[in-house]
């Protein structure tokens, strides 16, 4: 029985080298006669590297799809290709799942489950669901990683130091040593499924007063580092609720900003990956949420900040907005940056600035407005030599921006500013800080640093 994640074996980080090498070598060649590949036939040059990240399974697709979604961080013909990578992989077929299985439950594993089906009911990057039942009857979901992803990990975050370092030396509006450093923690605790069990009973715990949202239970007799049987959670993909009713829209919307704001504002949790195939619907427009690898904790002076700079943009407040910045750890502000750092600010803040019912893309906040802002900010950024972001940042900006796109999909329309100061309104970082303290070690987690 596995007492261990997986080695990160040089072995394996051989053949993962070759295997991503082989698939982007061509890509790198030209990178290096066309100004390090940023400049020439950029648009080329981005299908073809969405072709050959999407042929691999593992951490490197996931990254990618991480990487779209933070701004300016890969030219935008880059992230619009990355966007589309979809998590879901071909599944490893049967034998496969035997010798890992047996590995992770020993010989015998197949006795302690009642049903196991030899086909996965889905397939990701890092590993494969299926959809079995327990000896007492109950469905369960056992997610199986796949082998030698610890060598995977290393060994793409190596190529994702080699593609940061190479756009840096072309555009230095954004440095991207924080964003590395934050990518490469958070993949390689999604490795530790023991670690996913105790978020997912975090959040069991953080979400327990909200009837809107359902949080699998884990069965730790049937899970290791490598495995992790949970309940199953029936529910439809959030796609299949965009033609509903605005009602059931509006709904589903506001069941999917609890889900993600309650356990942030109350207990300085994120979860960092709002991707489609992380949540899915119920009839009742309730949501469910299915993965938590990816999970962020944050000290409660990060959340009085996002708190501070919401006020600072709506009381025009300066001083506040500088504060803000500095608890998050920005240094070195200028007048001229702040006012640039503001501009970005005011467009993710716009909704909840916004004192009306309205779609997330309303107006002047629509997607074709913020992409002129993210440029605006960026050439600006560039001028002045660069901003380095604080690796918590990484995480807050993927939610913010991966649950935007979730309510422009759904096209509902809230009060956003209401939803905000519902949650906030009584917010108190000395109560954050014992709530969180208590939640953490109840699940054996540690408290931020």
């Amino acid at each position: 029985m596995a007492d261990g994640t997986e080695a990160n074996r040089f072995s394996g980080r051989v053949r993962r080298y070759a295997k991503v090498g082989t698939a982007m070598g061509g890509i790198a060649a030209r990178f290096a006669g066309q100004r390090l590949g940023w400049e020439g036939d950029r648009g080329r040059n981005a299908s073809e590297l969405a072709v050959a990240l999407g042929g691999l399974k593992g951490p490197l697709m996931k990254v990618a799809q991480i990487v779209a979604t933070l701004p300016d961080v890969l030219p935008r013909e880059y992230a619009a290709e990355l966007k589309q990578l979809q998590a879901d992989a071909p599944p490893m077929g049967w034998p496969f799942v035997r010798r890992r299985m047996a590995a992770e439950l020993g010989p015998d594993w197949l006795q302690r489950f009642g049903e196991f089906p030899h086909e996965a009911a889905h397939a990701a990057s890092l590993g494969q669901v299926h959809k079995a039942k327990t000896l007492d009857g109950e469905t369960v979901a056992c997610k199986l990683q796949y082998p030698d992803m610890a060598s995977a990990v290393e060994a793409d975050l190596g190529q994702l130091r080699l593609i940061f370092s190479l756009y840096q030396r072309y555009d230095r509006a954004i440095q991207t040593e924080n964003i590395h450093t934050e990518i490469a923690d958070r993949l390689r605790e999604e490795l530790d499924y023991r670690r996913e069990a105790r978020h997912m009973r975090l959040y069991g715990r953080m979400l327990t007063d909200e009837p809107g949202v359902h949080v699998p239970e884990p069965h730790d007799d049937l899970s290791t580092d490598r495995l992790l049987t949970m309940s199953w959670l029936d529910g439809a993909p959030l796609m299949q609720s965009v033609d509903a009713p605005l009602e059931q829209r509006n709904r589903i919307a506001y069941n999917m900003f609890r889900a993600w704001y309650v356990p942030f504002y109350g207990y300085g949790v994120i979860h960092g990956d709002p991707h489609l195939g992380n949540y899915s619907v119920r009839p009742d427009g309730t949501v469910n949420l299915l993965d938590f690898g990816c999970v962020r904790v944050f000290p409660p002076a990060f959340v009085q900040g996002v708190i501070d700079l919401y006020r600072a943009l709506d009381e025009g407040d300066e001083a506040l907005a500088v504060h803000a910045y500095e608890s998050w750890g920005f240094s070195n502000l200028s007048k001229e940056m702040i006012a640039v750092l503001n501009q970005w600010a005011g467009y993710l803040y716009g909704p909840i600035l916004d004192k009306r019912a309205r779609s997330i893309a309303d107006g002047e906040f629509g997607i074709e407005y913020g992409a002129g802002v993210a440029h605006k900010v960026h050439a600006e950024l560039r001028r002045m030599g660069g901003v380095k972001p604080p690796r918590e940042f990484v995480l807050m900006d993927r939610a913010a921006i991966g649950l935007g796109s979730v309510f422009m999909h759904l096209q509902a329309e809230m009060n956003w500013h209401e939803l905000f100061h519902d949650l906030t309104k009584d917010f108190d970082a000395q109560a954050l800080k014992k709530r969180q303290s208590a939640a953490l070690k109840a699940e054996g987690l540690p408290l931020p640093s």
